[in-house]
């Protein structure tokens, strides 16, 4: 328990430090270390930002767990999330990091049964996780009673402040005791989120962040493939087969392409299932229990469908579509490189997308290197050594009193190498018949949008005292794009232009898309002649 002992640092009970290591958990993550000492210390009100993938379940949960007393009746803590599918993955996280407390931790949402959960809740329980519009049904029901809770968690804040849920969270809070510990945990921290911490939380609260640099784990080795559309799914199927044991989520952009590459990959033999919105909860919470259990290894997924999926032990996470925009891109691979353990990051990006890859790269501030993929040549190689070795393993570790006889007769008379060979090709043919692989078409670097310049649009002109100067300081100020890649600057009455490179183009834009001058950016792409 080594790497464990910085847990314990942190002041976690041994019982707790076994289901940790149960689960593979090895060293906290920077918003583990920064809250778990300080809400075991005694009660406090906490506003926490946290992105997605960094553990944030644990950040909370984790000390939550030890300061509740699983002898006390009546809810103790709540968990408000926006979606039902947060609110089964929390409350199965929370229940795997109890150890043996005997505490009852239940997620209440709408789509199952109600009759369910009134059994449920009747029953008794410690901690309730749920969405707030079934949490305030049974508050309606009298059949959940929060007047004597100790906490009341609310998780990713800033997506229940996207979808519309604050009027909700008012709600509920009105009916909950003055004396309670309140945490809100954000991937983001807009100014909303602390209006409400400062109307509701104590004056003791403490807002603990974790560095923007810090939200890129350096435990994710992020390569990219230049590749084009037609043999992106070829790409894939190289990629698991020359590792050993791939475990990994694949990212795709809608649902017909979850089920198409999904389909292909049933079609080859890999055990994959897919997840998007139109898949009935039955059917999604089927799925993640396998794919938790590793039944299958392949899980292809929409972003949407992707959210609140929590799994540590991810050897890849696959952008087989290039995500929208760099934040999607951290939460992605934010999946892999976890719980101190080692992952990768794989993007497919075409020639046109190459621009948006650069783009992501900058704004999340983080290293994709460029790879070759695998040659068919190099996967079968792969895969001999593999079956060598496995063949090496049995020789080392089994006996084979059971299979010596036919082992004699079958080398009677006969060359042992012959033998060997013809059991090899009778057991491993298919795998390492080159003819399951098909050719992929080099890019050529000439196709893909490596260069050039953009003419960007200024709406302001010498009408409001702008000269080349005070541009270039605003634009340098805003963006941080050095003054250097800034040419050819026209400044006219009421607007003005300049000229970029693609890369920093991206950049400038989308941190200009927010500063209006009226109803349009400051900042645009100029339209062509």
């Amino acid at each position: 328990m080594e790497k464990l002992a910085k847990f314990k640092e942190l002041g976690l009970s041994d019982e707790i430090l076994k289901a940790l290591k149960k689960k593979g958990f090895e060293e906290p993550t920077p918003i583990q270390a920064l809250t778990i000492p300080v809400l075991l210390a005694g009660e406090t009100d906490m506003v926490g930002q946290a992105q997605t993938g960094t553990g944030k379940t644990a950040a909370f949960g984790l000390p939550i767990l030890e300061k509740i007393d699983d002898k006390a009746k009546g809810v103790q803590a709540i968990v408000l999330t926006p979606t039902r599918e947060l609110a089964i993955q929390v409350a199965e996280e929370l229940n795997s990091l109890k150890g043996n407390k005997k505490l009852e931790i239940f997620p209440v949402y709408g789509g199952q049964s109600i009759d369910q959960q009134l059994r449920k809740l009747k029953k008794g329980v410690s901690i309730v996780v749920g969405t707030p519009g079934r949490v305030i049904d049974h508050i309606d029901r009298k059949s959940l009673n929060l007047n004597a809770i100790k906490y009341l968690i609310l998780d990713e804040a800033d997506e229940m402040l996207n979808m519309g849920f604050v009027e909700d969270v008012e709600r509920i809070l009105k009916d909950t005791n003055e004396d309670k510990s309140m945490l809100f945990f954000s991937a983001t921290m807009p100014k909303e989120i602390l209006t409400i911490a400062k109307k509701y939380m104590r004056k003791n609260m403490k807002i603990m962040e974790v560095k923007k640099e810090q939200l890129t784990t350096n435990l994710t080795d992020q390569i990219y493939f230049e590749v084009s559309e037609g043999d992106k799914f070829e790409a894939l199927s190289r990629i698991i087969d020359v590792e050993k044991e791939f475990y990994g989520i694949i990212f795709c952009r809608t649902k017909l392409d979850v089920d198409e590459v999904t389909n292909k990959l049933m079609d080859r033999g890999y055990d994959a299932e897919g997840l998007h919105g139109d898949i009935s909860q039955y059917q999604r919470e089927r799925v993640l229990s396998k794919f938790k259990r590793k039944s299958i290894n392949i899980l292809v997924a929409t972003d949407v469908a992707a959210r609140g999926i929590d799994v540590n032990d991810l050897t890849h996470v696959i952008n087989y579509s290039l995500p929208q925009d760099p934040e999607s891109y951290v939460h992605r691979i934010g999946r892999t490189g976890r719980a101190g353990k080692e992952g990768t990051a794989i993007t497919f990006v075409t020639p046109s997308e190459y621009r948006r890859l650069i783009f992501i790269s900058k704004v999340a501030r983080t290293e994709i290197r460029r790879e070759k993929i695998p040659a068919i040549n190099e996967v079968i190689n792969t895969k001999k050594a593999r079956i060598k070795a496995e063949i090496e393993e049995i020789l080392g570790n089994d006996s084979f009193e059971e299979t010596m006889e036919i082992a004699k007769e079958l080398l009677e008379g006969r060359d042992a190498l012959n033998v060997i060979a013809s059991l090899i090709k009778h057991s491993y043919s298919d795998e390492l018949d080159e003819n399951n692989y098909r050719e992929i078409r080099e890019i050529s670097s000439s196709s893909v949008d490596k260069k050039g310049t953009a003419r960007l649009f200024v709406a302001l002109g010498k009408l409001d005292n702008l000269t080349p100067k005070k541009l270039v300081e605003l634009i340098k100020k805003e963006t941080m794009v050095d003054e250097k890649h800034l040419k050819d600057i026209k400044i006219f009455e009421k607007f003005s232009f300049v000229t970029v490179p693609f890369e920093e183009a991206e950049i400038i834009v989308n941190i200009f898309k927010k500063k209006k001058n009226g109803k349009k950016p400051l900042v645009e792409k100029a339209k062509s002649k």
